[in-house]
């Protein structure tokens, strides 16, 4: 039956695109860092729903979304395969309706526009809900030091997303636009599904070129952005980098090892004022030390205390410090506080963006009934409210801590409250050698472009790592070992064009993707 025939290879080529999908934006992303396989992902869905039912393009954006997001986040192994699992398939739950939205907008003129804004939008709910989003696994995020790049100056990571997409739909454009071009291949299987309009042929190679000359201004656009607005230098800030690793890495038992955790830090603090005594490195303005340096909290405990103290007068400047801040009701913050060595501590930031199931148990009395593994989160942390500019000797960090850099407000209202340098303190001893350090890392890159300042990674057990404007790693240390490291950097005064508009691009471009699914519905109503 030849009809049958056609439909089951229609079938087979749609899940081959849609496992493409998936498998090109994994591999595009760090630790693979094939960045170029990011425009081929967005191009490959659109070509697995083109012309399809909506159900069908649920279905195909579920198995693109999968093949993306299991391996994606394997790292949450760490908490058992069942939150492994759960993460993912609720990760991959937002590809369904996206893919349909992208069949349907692909009926409309101009759909490389539309299907490239559907992208963003699926993002942005992606990265806010539910439980405050997971925004982890975006196209920008696998173009830390690409042209693409380039559009986190103007309109942070939604830009960036928008360009990568809007490229693989051109590119897609300019080969359909080709293949019918061709003699011969104007025919159709004789039960496919109304595909998008195809235009005559001979404009096909004209449309064609169009679409490759398009893709490139993009690319160039993206290297050009950055000058657009950008801060200029104020000063320079030499900062001492520690990194005291932690016993039992990859292990949640980690989290157990308080004191000896403290006591790394502080010795690692202790190796570097040796250092620069003898002439090692050069003289730090401060020193900085990761997310949870210390879980004693040192207002509470005068063991803790003593130990930063001494290690604050041995370096003669002030330290950011990672430390847990215990509350009377047993919840705690999850902070980063400037501590001088004449006057102890000072002020402080405390983390924003929390890790579900991991920092804090939400509808802890519900979940702990079924799992509990959740009993280990013995403590909730609860979020802080204000953004992180401190003043440390004379110069303003823009300090996120840890999971806070996967959403754009965080170091955007650190760097827009006067942040000169992008300083993000993290721990990510439960996940070394699984890639996501390095996923941690890229995204750290984009924000560097974003605002236009350097930015430094300080971790417990790696990667630390010193981030150029332009994205570029200039230092970047061993993972599950000690380090010590003194970098110079430019404090940057002015804010890009990103900074300054804030989430109104990514709001523009969502609201131009859902009102072209509006549109294409209006029209399809009227064509039926």
């Amino acid at each position: 039956m030849p009809g049958h025939r056609w439909g089951r290879l229609d079938l087979l080529w749609r899940v081959l695109a849609a496992v493409g999908s998936g498998l090109a934006q994994l591999l595009a992303l760090p630790p693979f860092g094939l960045w170029w396989l990011g425009p081929l992902s967005a191009a490959l869905l659109a070509f697995a729903v083109a012309g399809t039912r909506m159900r069908r393009a649920a279905w195909i954006g579920a198995l693109a979304g999968g093949t993306l997001m299991v391996p994606l986040v394997h790292w949450q192994d760490i908490f058992g395969v069942d939150v492994w699992l759960a993460i993912a398939s609720a990760e991959t739950v937002y590809f369904l309706p996206m893919a349909m939205g992208v069949a349907l907008v692909m009926r409309l003129p101009g759909w490389p526009l539309w299907t490239a804004a559907l992208w963003v939008a699926q993002e942005a709910v992606r990265a806010r809900w539910p439980l405050g989003g997971f925004p982890w696994g975006k196209l920008a995020f696998a173009q830390p030091d690409t042209p693409f790049v380039g559009y986190a100056a103007l309109g942070s990571s939604a830009l960036v997303s928008f360009a990568v997409a809007l490229t693989g739909g051109l590119l897609l454009w300019s080969v359909l636009r080709a293949a019918h071009a061709l003699p011969g291949a104007r025919g159709t299987a004789p039960d496919a599904p109304p595909a998008p309009p195809a235009p005559p042929a001979r404009t096909g190679w004209i449309g064609a070129a169009a679409g490759l000359a398009a893709c490139a201004v993009i690319v160039a656009g993206g290297s050009l952005a950055p000058a657009i607005g950008r801060p200029a230098v104020d000063d320079t800030v030499t900062v001492g980098m520690v990194q005291g690793n932690v016993p039992n890495v990859g292990q949640m038992s980690i989290l157990g090892e308080r004191m000896q955790v403290l006591n790394n830090h502080a010795d690692g603090v202790h190796e570097l004022a040796a250092a620069v005594r003898e002439g090692e490195y050069p003289s730090p303005d401060m020193v900085l030390l990761p997310e949870n340096a210390t879980d004693i909290d040192p207002f509470r405990d005068p063991v803790a205390r003593e130990v930063i103290d001494a290690a604050a007068a041995d370096a003669g400047v002030p330290l950011l410090w990672g430390m847990s801040r215990f509350n009377d009701d047993g919840t705690r913050y999850v902070s980063s506080v400037v501590w001088d060595p004449e006057t102890g501590p000072g002020e402080l930031y405390d983390k924003r963006y929390l890790v579900p199931f991991g920092e804090y148990v939400p509808y802890r009395d519900f979940f702990t009934r079924f799992v509990d593994r959740l009993q280990q989160v013995s403590s909730d942390a609860v979020p802080g409210t204000e953004p992180g500019a401190l003043d440390v000797a004379g110069t303003t960090l823009a300090v996120g801590i840890c999971f806070d850099v996967a959403f754009d407000p965080p170091v955007r209202e650190s760097v827009a409250a006067g942040g000169q340098v992008i300083v993000i303190p993290t721990n990510n001893a439960n996940y070394n050698f699984t890639g996501q350090s390095d996923q941690q890392l890229a995204i750290t890159q984009l924000r560097a472009v974003e605002h236009g300042r350097p930015a430094v990674v300080v971790s417990t057990s790696g990667v630390s790592a010193v981030v150029d404007p332009d994205g570029s790693v200039v230092y970047r240390s061993p993972e599950g070992e000690p380090d010590i490291h003194v970098a110079e950097l430019d404090a940057m005064d002015g804010t890009t064009v990103a900074t300054r508009l804030g989430a109104a691009p990514e709001a523009v471009l969502s609201a131009l993707g859902l009102a072209a699914v509006a549109a294409a519905l209006v029209i399809g109503r009227r064509r039926a």
